[in-house]
């Protein structure tokens, strides 16, 4: 294999503002660099330490790290202790039962507040509602809901009493669901009646209901529904039942199950290369000490911070920094049922105004089509709305462009925010390189250093380190508490996918290709492995091809670059792009499309000029904002479309980007 040839040069540094680092739970590149040292020299030592720091114990553990049975890896097994009990019950005995543990703003715009002592007592409710429906430890239940204080209440329940859950997104279809519904053998599901998105109702239940009548839901014996709208659903007798209505008359104090620390605490489904959904396992323990230990490190957390992750809980980031991370660090978060363009594009700047949020995390996706819609737009312009009371900005889900970063940092965080660029995934548990607002200086579009006791690299297809500067894969070279356990009913597939015997069976695959830089050895993103672009023997990243679209900040909204096959030069690179005018045709097309070249040519070099340029109105996206990069290959080859587009936000789009210029 040819190395992947690293072609973007970003010279931009931005330092910690001094009176961050000042105040920072990590303050320096000095404080870092120490534990970074303590991690390396007594590895099992520093995990044993933090755990001890940041869990609550029932029954300590004995023995660290277990990997007898690598890739198999255990972290503090013979230990005791509750998800639950580290979330709520530690807040109402350390002062915080009385402090807001969620501030929930509905679609149109109402507003609650719940405190730790009022969410322990309705968690404790549910928790001993699941108990008389003979729900117990061990057993799965599905949980298909909108982003809602009841969602967090459902998993929390769920890890009180031992159960294992299993979040769906509330935008996949009833194939969706049903499939994850027979491969965990859920024995109950948690739902809604309907969901509220940009004023809209949406059906829950409905979806849930379809996905039952596909057959082999013989596990399911409860379907449990949060009255959101309180519009009619059909119920059948015997097996629904309404969430209010069991919680009624239920204690308000529920004893934890203690489980040991290898407990699985949630499988989490993620799409796979065969197109066969991954049930991602993982433990308690080391989960939940990395989901508290990153909002500490990563998010400099504050007792007086209002933080906003605007994540769904359909999704690790929702778990790890909306359910669990910020309830086991007491803090104050805001939970939003939902868009950021309703009722206008200004929705999420005038949240963090009114209710003074002071960590901000969101994915590139909605940075971008927010920086499209405050220039079509501009009094959706975040200048127009007080965001004094941001300290922080983070970025999550995909490489963030530069310019997107430099946009973020300067008209959101008013250039005095730093802004950590988190890299991570859903078999990470939490973040593994990231930024240190008070300790690393940051480069826009890099991710910079792992966090202490990561020991990530770039290797070839051997599984040999390459030098800095040179592209290769991503790995993590020891194990981590955080990691996924397993995959679900597929340990086989678990070993070959992410710790393959090409590289030696125990370096973990991340799938992305990634550079270290010569100078600093930051880490960028360069996208993933089969987003990796061969053309004339060049291997280049899509991720570098589009930042250098995107930074043509006259015409360029956003892009997203993949391949197909050419005769000539084995790959030829297509771009999808949208603009920030209307959608152009004909001659106009053509003429952008050479303006987009030579930019391109101009940005990387010749190499990297796409070969074909299709222009949308928007980008195929799920419900939750990701790019559908496997359904733009296959337009790219001109293949017909056979997977599955329920998820699709706007299939409207797939004709107009069939359209090559």
């Amino acid at each position: 294999m040819s190395a992947i040839e690293s072609v973007a040069q970003e010279n931009r540094v931005f330092e910690p503002p001094e009176n961050f680092k000042a105040a920072a739970a990590i303050r320096g590149m000095q404080a870092y660099n120490a534990l970074c040292a303590y991690a390396q020299s007594d590895y099992e030592g520093f995990w044993a330490d933090v755990s001890r720091q940041y869990l609550l114990w029932k029954h300590p553990f004995t023995q660290v790290l277990d990997e007898s049975q690598a890739p198999y890896y255990k972290w503090f097994e013979d230990g005791l202790l509750n998800a639950s009990y580290n979330c709520l019950d530690k807040n109402l005995f350390n002062g915080n039962a009385n402090k807001t543990a969620i501030i929930f703003e509905a679609d149109d715009g109402q507003v609650s507040h719940t405190t730790y002592a009022q969410l322990h007592a309705r968690v404790c409710q549910f928790a001993n509602a699941l108990k008389k429906l003979g729900i117990k430890k061990g057993d799965r239940v599905l949980i298909y809901i909108p982003n809602s204080v009841e969602g967090v209440i459902a998993m929390q329940a769920c890890a009180r009493i031992g159960a294992i859950h299993s979040v769906v997104f509330g935008g996949f279809s009833a194939k969706s669901v049903h499939e994850r519904i027979v491969d965990v053998g859920a024995v109950a599901i948690i739902t809604a009646d309907e969901q509220v998105r940009g004023g809209k109702t949406l059906p829950i239940k409905t979806i849930v209901d379809e996905a039952l009548q596909l057959g082999h839901c013989d596990s399911v014996r409860h379907v449990i529904v949060f009255q959101r709208t309180g519009n009619p659903v059909a119920f059948k007798k015997g097996r629904d039942l309404w969430m209010h209505e069991i919680m009624q008359n239920q204690a308000s104090s529920c004893e934890p199950e203690w489980v040991s620390s290898e407990h699985p605490l949630f499988i989490l489904y993620t799409s796979g290369s065969t197109g066969k959904p991954k049930g991602i396992q993982h433990s308690t323990a080391g989960y939940l000490l990395w989901a508290a230990l990153t909002m500490k490190w990563t998010f400099d957390l504050k007792p007086s911070d209002v933080f906003w992750c605007t994540a769904d809980i359909g999704w690790i980031t929702g778990h790890s920094y909306v359910c669990y991370g910020p309830t086991a660090a007491g803090a104050t978060q805001i939970i939003f049922e939902g868009v950021p363009t309703y009722p206008h594009a200004g929705r999420f700047w005038e949240m963090i105004a009114h209710h003074r949020c002071s960590i901000f995390y969101t994915a590139p996706t909605a940075i971008r089509s927010l920086i499209k819609a405050s220039e079509s737009n501009p009094s959706a312009h975040p200048k127009n709305f007080d965001l004094t009371s941001l300290r922080l900005l983070g970025s999550v889900g995909e490489p963030i462009n530069p310019e997107a970063w430099i946009w973020y940092y300067h008209n959101v965080g008013n250039s005095r925010c730093p802004v950590v660029d988190t890299f991570w995934q859903t078999e990470t548990g939490g973040h593994l390189i990231t930024p240190l607002p008070g300790a690393t200086p940051l480069v826009p579009g890099s991710c910079t250093l792992p966090l202490p006791g990561i020991m990530a690299a770039v290797v070839d297809e051997t599984g040999t380190e390459v030098p800095d500067g040179q592209g290769g894969l991503l790995v993590i070279k020891r194990p981590w508490p955080s990691m996924a356990r397993t995959i679900w009913n597929d340990p086989k597939r678990f070993a070959n996918g992410y710790f393959p015997a090409d590289l030696g069976g125990k370096l973990y695959l991340a799938g992305d290709g990634a550079v270290r830089d010569k100078k600093t050895r930051y880490f960028t993103i360069m996208g993933r492995i089969d987003d990796v672009l061969n053309v004339s023997g060049h291997r280049l990243g899509t991720m570098e091809i589009e930042s250098a679209l995107v930074s043509h900040h006259e015409l360029v909204a956003e892009a997203a670059v993949v391949s197909r096959p050419d005769e000539l030069t084995g790959e030829a690179i297509v771009a999808f792009v949208v603009l920030k005018r209307t959608r152009p045709t004909g001659e106009q097309a053509k003429e952008l499309a050479r303006i987009l070249r030579d930019w391109v040519s101009t940005q990387i070099g010749p190499i990297a000029k796409p070969k074909d340029i299709r222009f949308g109105d928007n980008l195929p996206k799920t419900r939750s904002g990701k790019i559908m990069r496997r359904l733009l290959r296959s337009l790219a080859k001109g293949e017909s479309i056979t997977q599955d587009i329920s998820t699709l936000e706007n299939p409207a789009i797939l004709e107009q980007l069939k359209e090559i210029q």
